[in-house]
């Protein structure tokens, strides 16, 4: 064994805020002061750790001479915590509501996880594999605002689940009585279909030049294409951030907490600045 020393790059304000969470779950469970292995300050550190540098839980238990499992439950505890400090739905849209001039973009991303074995409604295939990207994970529905920042993500849906599909569980419901209020959505065309107040692109007629397409129809998809694609760096604000997105050994049921635990983690860091 070499030991050495490194930095953690979060800052001290987000890792303290970190701290102040779990004390106050600590206290809701009514844990005894004395009874856990590390305090809350280095537990955040260990969880902080697993998010930035997607570091294995096993170093981290070894790191701070715990075992396997109780790492485990730290990791799981931290992700619990912050998870519950993620947006919620309803609160994002009565925020827009506010500026209903500011489009929201709607979009599904697959967030990669180790090959699964449980089989799909055909029984045929696995039902966390997906054949639109050819990889196994779980589909996180998001919401971002019109600057690109996340501002939503859903709970987990099976890799094999279509995004409209897994959006008219999650998201639609709530959006669509937001969208008669004024509110706009844009989404890509794997929406179409999606009701009122969701703009999709205009599908080019079947046997038609493009040149001779519809110019406003054209101009529509170019200015739609414009403002969507900013919102699609939300998901790499997450990604980009903090690694453990990038893909998980864990059970991809937990796939949605994680990322919600992650965005909540972003918005403390805005905060806290």
């Amino acid at each position: 064994m070499v030991p050495y020393t490194a930095t953690l790059d979060v800052d001290q304000a987000t890792t303290w805020h970190l701290s102040a969470l779990l004390n106050a779950e600590r206290r809701r469970r009514g844990t005894r002061t004395g009874t856990r292995a590390l305090t809350c300050y280095k537990q955040a550190v260990l969880i902080l750790r697993w998010f930035r540098d997607d570091t294995a839980i096993d170093a981290l238990a070894r790191d701070n001479d715990i075992s396997r499992a109780t790492g485990y439950r730290y990791v799981d505890e931290g992700v619990d915590v912050l998870a519950d400090q993620a947006p919620d739905l309803h609160e994002v849209l009565g925020h827009a509501r506010l500026s209903p001039e500011d489009p929201l973009i709607l979009d599904g991303k697959l967030f990669p996880c180790d090959r699964c074995s449980e089989p799909g409604p055909s029984g045929e295939s696995d039902l966390w594999y997906s054949g639109h990207k050819h990889h196994h994970g779980g589909n996180i529905q998001f919401l971002s605002d019109a600057r690109g920042e996340p501002v939503w993500v859903s709970q987990v849906e099976p890799g094999s689940t279509a995004d409209i599909t897994a959006a008219r569980l999650h998201v639609f419901p709530l959006l669509h009585k937001a969208t008669a209020e004024g509110l706009v959505v844009l989404a890509d065309a794997g929406y179409e279909g999606a009701g009122v107040g969701v703009r999709t692109p205009i599908k080019r007629p079947p046997e038609v030049d493009e040149h001779r397409w519809h110019v406003d129809d054209r101009a529509h998809n170019r200015l739609l294409r414009g403002l969507r694609c900013i919102g699609e760096r939300a998901m790499a604000v997450l990604t980009g951030r903090w690694r453990v997105l990038h893909h998980t050994t864990m059970s991809p049921s937990k796939i949605g907490v994680i990322v919600q635990a992650a965005l909540a983690l972003t918005t403390i860091e805005k905060q806290t600045h």
